[in-house]
Parts: C-alpha cells; structure tokens; sequence
C-alpha cells in the first residue's frame, strides 16, 4: 500500500516534517561512507531549523499529558488489558520526562559547536563544502567510519527525546480513525468537512495502483484530485470514466 498523508494544521505538518527527517537521518547515520554521512550531518542541520520553534517541545508535553489523562480513565475497565494500558502509561511519562528534561533551546548544543555552524553555513551554498572551501571538514570525511558514526550520532542524541515523544504523538494520530472504503467517480472526491474534527487525512491506495491523489481541504471542504503520472511524471487528469477505489482515514487526537 501506497499512504498518502496531508495535515490540516501546521502543528501536525510540523511533526510530519520531523519524523521524515528523523528517520533520514538515522538511515544515513548506519551507512558507512562518506557521501551518507555528509548526507546525514545535512539532515541533522534541516532538524536544527525545524525543531527551532519555541513552542514545539510544550506543544509535545501537553499533548502527551493529554494522552495519558484519558488513558487513566480506563483504569480499572474489564474491556481493557491492565498490561497494556500500564505499559502505554509508562511510555507517555519516560517520553514526558525525557522532553521536560531538555534544558534551553532545543538543539542549542550544536548551535554552540562554532565548527558545525561553519559548515552549516558553507553548506547553504551549492558546493559550498568542497574541500579547498573547508579542509578541516575534508579530513572529517576521511576518518575511520566507526568514528563520523559516534560523532553524528553524539550529534543527534539531544534531539532523541523530541523524535520519541513526536513519534509516540502520530502513532496515535494515525490509529484514531476507522478506515472508510471509497470510489472516487472521474477521478474526483469531494467531502464538506462539517462535523468532522481532524487533523490530519490519509489516503490509501495499492502499491500496484498507478493514481497519485492530490489534495486540498479547508474548514468546509476536503477536495482529491486523482491524476495520472505520464512518461515524463507529470500529472494528467483522469477520463471522466474513470474510477479509482481507495481508502480514506480521518484522524485526530
């Protein structure tokens, strides 16, 4: 299956942005050459700008607390394991304490690192880290695997509290709602949004399926536009008898 994910809010497009560099970040991490890893250190400069907002960490904190207030109404209910809802528990107040553990600007450490601000800096500019543009990066590049691993590493560890509790955050984000079996007749749906609170759609098609839905939405309307990649990718509508099946997820915490 092919998930297509769009939030309504830009808290959630926010979270969205940091799971995908996150888990980026972490692939390029445990390959071992040069090239991944000057990949990753680009990607952890891309978190640095991201997890920049002053509100981010609150924002998990609160949400999470959240969480786990509704999750203690459930104490004590025979429909529900006590295993699993203390296990659950348990995750949102380590994810909970690991954030408010986080002391000053999330990512202040590498702001303060003045070699990793230099590169930041070169790197915004097209083959700004040539080796003749910054030789001490140059001879990084060229140490021992093992040794750019336990640095980029290092480098993203103060960040790991933030991915834990943003990762905990969408995964019940995405478990919240029922999946709904549609067809979109010519290529096109269209819903009104009244009465449905969500943050966040996800459109599901088969990995086989050759349809690529564009979306839009606002407080009244949810629009998919269905188009069909040609030989040089670029979208082309539908026929007007065409019908493409999908799944549709409506989700919110």
């Amino acid at each position: 299956m092919i998930i297509y994910e769009y939030p309504f809010n830009e808290r959630i497009r926010t979270l969205l942005r940091l799971e995908d560099l996150f888990d980026k970040a972490d692939h390029f991490i445990e390959q071992s050459g040069a090239h991944e890893h000057h990949v990753a250190l680009l990607t952890l400069f891309e978190i640095l700008e991201v997890a920049g907002r002053a509100d981010l960490k609150m924002d998990l904190i609160q949400e999470l607390e959240r969480q786990r207030q509704t999750l203690l109404g459930f104490r004590n209910n025979p429909a529900i394991s006590e295993e699993a809802l203390s296990g659950a528990l348990y995750e949102l107040e380590q994810a909970s304490a690991s954030l408010l553990a986080m002391a000053g600007k999330i990512g202040q450490s590498l702001r303060d690192n003045d070699w990793l601000m230099g590169i930041k800096s070169r790197a915004s500019i097209p083959g700004g880290v040539c080796e003749f543009d910054v030789p001490s990066y140059h001879f990084w590049q060229h140490q021992a695997s093992d040794v750019r691993k336990e640095a980029l590493a290092g480098w993203l560890k103060p960040f790991k509290p933030l991915d834990h509790g943003l990762s905990i955050v969408l995964r019940l984000l995405r478990n919240s709602g029922g999946v709904e079996h549609l067809v979109a007749s010519g290529g096109a749906f269209q819903r009104t949004m009244t009465g449905i609170a969500s943050q966040m759609v996800r459109v599901i098609l088969p990995s086989q399926s050759s349809f690529v839905p564009e979306i839009s939405a606002n407080k009244y309307a949810l629009n998919i536009r269905f188009t069909r990649p040609d030989s040089e990718h670029r979208p082309r509508q539908c026929d007007s008898g065409v019908e493409v099946p999908f799944d549709i997820v409506f989700c919110a915490l």
